[in-house]
């Protein structure tokens, strides 16, 4: 299904009398369209620009914070570097959604009739390489917290898994640097299992809650992932609103499923996880309270985006949603990566 590499994109020329009204994300996902003044533009430039700088500071406080506050007055045990572990944690998934993202937006571009002939630049080998960092720095965290040698933590469950997780994603940043990238589906196949069973070190049923796991980064990865390289490359449309439109309208069908998947994976991974008389009273609980609030708005702002998209030929205001939509989720990856780290709630839960 996956196949090719996208080309380097040819710098595109903007027609004069079309001036995008935001800044992109990371350089490509700014407005689409739009006829406002020069003073307006750079007004909503500024603006969004400060959004996103607003969004990246509280995603990293909420990763160096987020454990200890969720914790407080449960009377759960404190997790060393908990901070320093959501943070390296919300780098690999990051990762794995840019890199999967790659791979699958393509296939929704290439139907689309009439676009142009440019794609946007692959960031698939930084982001792999990115998540191998951040994998490698887990195992140097849990040396240090465990009190043993780099060697003797490979020999534990956690670093050899996480020694897994490196390793997959070295060798799927060579496989995005050749020339056949789809090649990546394989080692990062190997990531997202050694990944799931990393998380689930428990005692009860930890087969299907590593299966759950699974599929539910799987999905996450590619919604998250693949939104932001539509974004990228409705930036890079701009001047073909039609094209444009209707990569948005492709992406959205798939966003559908993607979305019932997580919604029946997460479930069931609450009910599994996540004793009903500990929900308020552990920090696994707040936390998981705290994603779906997030979820909440998400959603709010894909049908937001979805409505606008079916109503108006112009697919400027829906692209200005998605772009929300995708600071969200990037605030969602880095509570997930909370809920990684927290203890398991069934130590102070009352229930036999």
């Amino acid at each position: 299904m996956f196949s090719g590499r996208p080309a380097d994109p040819a710098t595109p020329t903007m027609p004069a009398s079309s001036v995008p009204s935001a800044v992109p994300l990371a350089g490509e996902t700014g407005e689409i369209s739009g006829g406002a003044s020069g003073t307006t533009s750079a007004r909503r430039s500024w603006t969004a620009l400060l959004l996103f700088g607003a969004a990246g500071v509280l995603a990293l406080l909420i990763a160096l914070f987020g454990p200890g506050l969720m914790a407080r007055g449960t009377g759960e045990l404190r997790i060393p570097g908990a901070g320093l572990t959501t943070v390296l944690r919300t780098v690999l998934f990051a990762a794995l959604a840019l890199h999967l993202g790659e791979l699958l937006a393509p296939q929704l571009i290439r139907p689309v009739r009439g676009r142009p002939r440019t794609a946007v630049r692959s960031w698939a080998v930084l982001a792999s390489l990115a998540g191998a960092a951040a994998a490698a720095g887990q195992i140097v965290r849990l040396a240090a917290v465990s009190d043993l040698g780099i060697t003797e933590t490979y020999g534990t469950r956690e670093g050899g898994l996480l020694l897994l997780i490196a390793n997959g994603l070295v060798v799927a940043a060579l496989c995005a640097a050749s020339k056949r990238p789809a090649l990546a589906l394989a080692p990062l196949a190997v990531v997202i299992g050694a990944e799931a069973l990393r998380a689930h070190p428990e005692a009860y049923s930890p087969e299907f809650g590593a299966a759950l796991t699974v599929v539910h980064l799987t999905a996450a990865s590619l919604w998250t992932g693949g939104l932001l390289y539509v974004l990228r490359t409705m930036w890079l449309w701009r001047g073909s609103p039609v094209a444009a439109r209707a990569l948005l309208g492709r992406y959205a069908r798939l966003a559908i499923w993607l979305y019932v998947a997580l919604a029946a994976t997460g479930t069931a991974s609450a009910l599994r996880r996540l004793p009903l008389d500990v929900v308020f009273t552990s920090a696994y609980g707040r936390t998981l309270l705290l994603k779906l609030a997030l979820m909440a708005v998400v959603s709010v702002l894909a049908l937001a985006a979805r409505r606008r998209m079916l109503r108006d030929t112009d697919p400027a205001v829906a692209h200005r949603l998605a772009r929300r939509e995708q600071v969200v989720l990037g605030l969602v990856v880095v509570v997930s990566a909370v809920l990684t780290v927290v203890p398991d709630p069934h130590w102070i839960s009352l229930r036999p």
